[in-house]
């Protein structure tokens, strides 16, 4: 009996000094949830079914390769029944999919055939990636939203700017942002943190129920990114993100969608630093019309940044600068010289060219005409595109060229056109919103 005892004793000491990136999740077509230790590094490949139950997520220390054309499905639930996967601070996913092979994400029961109809949404959470790069909250860490408080692999933020979370390439993220409490929906991509050392190229975002892609400050840089068909905002980025985007393209069809770009600065407090000062390059962004509010672009909360080179159309409202106390407002970012919108294409926003260009909070009649102004003077233009938006595709007829801004980086590819596509496609072939 003591030999038993003392084996068993053996045994929970070599478990429990096990790292918890040793540990491997094992089973096809086998329903995955997560018992604190996280998936382990491990390899999912495309023969293999994987449904995955409740929050998964990749711990520190550990990493999540996913194989070109394997489908990640997941359970559907809401509240304390909701099915994410997370991938922590200190660990990494590589979703290296391709063009003829991408790696999807999608609800339970989608046989990608037709099976869930690509405008619902909200049946399962989403994708979080969070890092140690760095936030403009109060101590530098925070929270992510979609995620319980109580859960420690929840935090993010840090101090490296280059930290690398891995990849994500060729994915498609379809039919997410379901709710785990009342106003706390998770996005269909959610950014935390992330360092520019992560490559994010070839994303989709298709139906979900919160925001397309949300960034909560860190030194990211995202291209070729798609979203479409979300009840939220497209791209919405704040809390100090310094990244760069080049190659977007967000589309709201019907009664859903609020805000193109939702731009924030900071929260606690809102003059923190960094400041949100991303550059924003080549991008398409195409508006439900008058079938509902939200804007074009908001700035608000202290946000800066740069977008240019770029087709903006089909929106109620435009774009819209936030006014406070003139010192730590968008207003302000305006003034100081870090925050431009240049050299774009406007066509079908807002109801007349006056309205294009809008405080929002305590201005004057003098500081509005002075905005208004800057449409001009930062050689934007009201024009057609030529877009034919019904057809399901974003090309233009021709190649829309004209005064381009120049690229700020060396990390953007220089192209002689605005918008997000120049004569190719690059949606064909991968995203559900081309099929």
């Amino acid at each position: 009996m003591k030999l038993k005892i003392f084996i068993l004793l053996l045994a929970v000491i070599v478990v429990a000094s096990c790292r918890k990136s040793d540990y491997l999740l094992e089973g096809s077509g086998e329903t995955i949830t997560d018992n604190g230790f996280g998936t382990g590094t491990v390899t999912w490949s495309k023969d293999k079914d994987y449904v995955l139950e409740g929050l998964v997520f990749v711990n520190d220390g550990q990493t999540l390769t996913i194989e070109a054309g394997t489908v990640v499905r997941f359970r559907v639930g809401q509240a304390e029944n909701a099915s994410a996967l997370i991938v922590a601070r200190g660990g990494k996913i590589i979703a290296n999919g391709t063009p003829d092979e991408p790696i999807i994400f999608t609800v339970e029961g989608d046989d990608l055939n037709g099976s869930i109809d690509k405008n619902v949404r909200g049946l399962w959470g989403g994708l979080i990636l969070l890092g140690n790069a760095p936030i403009n909250m109060d101590g530098g860490e925070a929270s992510i939203e979609g995620i319980p408080l109580a859960e420690p692999r929840g935090i993010y933020g840090g101090i490296n700017e280059n930290d690398d979370s891995g990849i994500l390439k060729y994915v498609s993220i379809r039919h997410g942002g379901t709710n785990i409490g009342e106003g706390n929906e998770i996005n269909g991509l959610t950014l935390g943190g992330v360092g520019s050392a992560t490559d994010i190229d070839y994303v989709e975002v298709i139906a979900n129920a919160d925001d397309g892609v949300e960034i909560f400050g860190g030194t990211v840089n995202l291209q070729h990114m798609v979203v479409s068909g979300c009840d939220d905002d497209a791209f919405d980025y704040d809390l100090g993100w310094s990244g760069n985007g080049q190659f977007w393209l967000g589309v709201q069809n019907g009664l859903v969608g609020d805000n193109l770009i939702e731009a924030g600065g900071g929260v606690d407090p809102v003059y923190g630093l960094p400041h949100s000062l991303p550059n924003i390059f080549n991008i398409t962004m195409v508006g439900n019309g008058d079938s509902n509010g939200g804007n074009t672009i908001l700035f608000d909360n202290n946000a800066g940044g740069l977008i240019a080179n770029s087709v903006l159309m089909n929106k109620r409202n435009g774009v819209l600068l936030e006014v406070s106390d003139q010192q730590h407002d968008s207003y302000s970012q305006w003034q100081n010289g870090k925050l431009g919108v240049k050299n774009n294409i406007f066509y079908q926003i807002a109801s007349t060219t006056g309205s294009t260009f809008k405080l929002t909070g305590n201005y004057t009649p003098e500081m509005q005409n002075e905005w208004l102004a800057a449409f001009n003077t930062s050689k934007n233009e009201i024009a057609n595109p030529m877009i034919d938006t019904e057809s399901g595709s974003y090309l233009p007829e021709e190649k829309i060229k004209g005064d381009l801004h120049d690229f700020p980086l060396p990390w953007f590819q220089i192209v002689d056109f605005k918008g997000a596509f120049g004569e190719d496609d690059w949606t064909q072939g991968w995203t559900l919103l081309a099929e």
